[in-house]
Parts: C-alpha cells; sequence; structure tokens
C-alpha cells in the first residue's frame, strides 16, 4: 500500500506540493493529472526517496521507500526513460541491475517478453525510440517483481501496441492485487481511457500542487 500524508515541499519562497494526501491500496491504479511543471513527478521523486519533502510522509508497505530491505522488491519505478547510458543495452543493463539487487537471472527474461523487448535487447539505448526506451524502463521497474510501481507518464512514446500491452500488463497487476500510483499530464477524460479498465479498480486523484519551475542546479 503506498500512503502519503501531508507532504509538501518548498523551493524558497515557493510552495511546490501542498499535502496531495492520498491512499493507493493493493489491487487499485491511481492517476493523478496536471500541467507539465505542476509537480506531479515531484510527488513521485519524494515518494522514492530520490527528494526530501519539506514536511510529511509517504510510504509503500509501511515504510519509507528508501529504508526498505530491498527497494526494487517493494516498489518499482520508471521517472526517465531518457536515463540509461546511450550505448548501453537492455541486454546489459538489466543483468546488472538483477545481481546487483540479488534477483535471478531468469526475471531478466521475463521482464524483457513482458514488455515486448526480448528480440531487440542488444540494442544499444541511445539508439532506440522513446518508446522502446519507455518499455526498457518499464521492465526495470518489474524487475524485482513488487507489489506496487510508481510510474511517471508511461505511455509516453509508446506505439498502438505497446500502449495495449502495457494496458494488459496494468490489468493483470491489478487483478494480482497490486497497487500503481501513475502521472498523465493529460485531461482527465485522458486519463481514464489510458489507465482505467474494467474490473480494476481505478482513481484519478485531485491533488494539490502548483506550477513551477524548478530552481537551476548550475545556479547554486
Amino acid at each position: 500500500m503506498i500512503e502519503v500524508r501531508g507532504l509538501t515541499k518548498r523551493y524558497g519562497e515557493v510552495l511546490a506540493v501542498d499535502d496531495p494526501g492520498f491512499t493507493v491500496r493493493p489491487g487499485e491504479v491511481t492517476g493523478f493529472p496536471g500541467p507539465n511543471g505542476a509537480g506531479k513527478s515531484t510527488i513521485m521523486r519524494m515518494l522514492l526517496g530520490l527528494d526530501l519533502p519539506t514536511s510529511g510522509t509517504a510510504t509503500v508497505g509501511g515504510l519509507p521507500a528508501a529504508a526498505q530491505p530491498v527497494p526494487l522488491r517493494a516498489v518499482g519505478a520508471l521517472l526517465d526513460a531518457g536515463a540509461l547510458l546511450p550505448g548501453r543495452s537492455a541486454f546489459h543493463h538489466l543483468p546488472a541491475l538483477a545481481a546487483s539487487n540479488g534477483f535471478p537471472r531468469r526475471r531478466v527474461d521475463a521482464v524483457l517478453e513482458e514488455v515486448g523487448l526480448s528480440t531487440v535487447a542488444r540494442r544499444a539505448a541511445g539508439t532506440c525510440s522513446l518508446g522502446m526506451r519507455q518499455r526498457l524502463g518499464i521492465a526495470a521497474a518489474l524487475l524485482g517483481d513488487p507489489p506496487a510501481l510508481v510510474l511517471d507518464e508511461p505511455l509516453n512514446g509508446l506505439d498502438p501496441e505497446g500502449i495495449v500491452r502495457i494496458r494488459r500488463l496494468m490489468r493483470r497487476m491489478a487483478a494480482e492485487i497490486k497497487g500503481a500510483a501513475q502521472d498523465d499530464s493529460r485531461t482527465t477524460s485522458s486519463v481514464g481511457s489510458v489507465n482505467c479498465w474494467r474490473g480494476a479498480p481505478c482513481r484519478v486523484m485531485s491533488v494539490r500542487i502548483r506550477a513551477i519551475v524548478r530552481p537551476s542546479s548550475s545556479t547554486g
């Protein structure tokens, strides 16, 4: 279960995230829409322990993500499909990720098949389309077979076949009593059509987030 309570984030005088309290229970798919720069990704980064909140808590299974014994077994995440080194392939990236977290090699083959990358696993990430990199990011999120997923615009760049594949994946995970929180910068109606399906509980969250521009790291 994912729980967010009293969460806020300030950048100087700017209140970027203003207490978007919510709970994602096992078997639920929860999405929250908003324009680019509204703070959705910041919420996800705080949930994953990548950004520190100004106040409040965000937990997965009762613990902060960073406090989990093996975080990838507790929560899988996709925040930036372009984060992989351009010369590295799925064939090299996923086994290294599996080995460093104590996952069996068979999980690599399973997730590659799940996202439809088995036949192109040796292709360098820098030569892949956005949709292919997106699939690789989802494969990495699935590697630990976690009970919860946090996905930032998971359908971004996917072709129709990829969208159908990921929809089916999310529907199956919901049926297996897992939970997922998703960001989508589209409209509410579009979130409903993309992320909701018959038989899987789904909500579109309305959270108090503010449009901001992140302070540049180059300014110190």
